[in-house]
């Protein structure tokens, strides 16, 4: 349970970086920090994506 707490705070957070670092009087860190949210964003749908197999639901 801690665990999925401190993911939960850790993903907020990341939102919270990302929504403050659209602002165009973000500090630094605040820049970084979403940056490294869009990243693992970015590396998680891609690993979802390359992890499905085809579906064939179309034919």
């Amino acid at each position: 349970m801690p665990l999925l707490i401190g993911v939960l705070v850790l993903v907020l957070g990341g939102c919270a970086c990302v929504w403050r670092a659209a602002r165009a009087d973000a500090p630094r860190w605040v820049r970084a920090a979403a940056a490294a949210t869009l990243a693992a964003g970015e590396l998680a749908r891609r690993s979802h994506r390359d992890g499905r197999s085809p579906s064939k639901s179309d034919d």
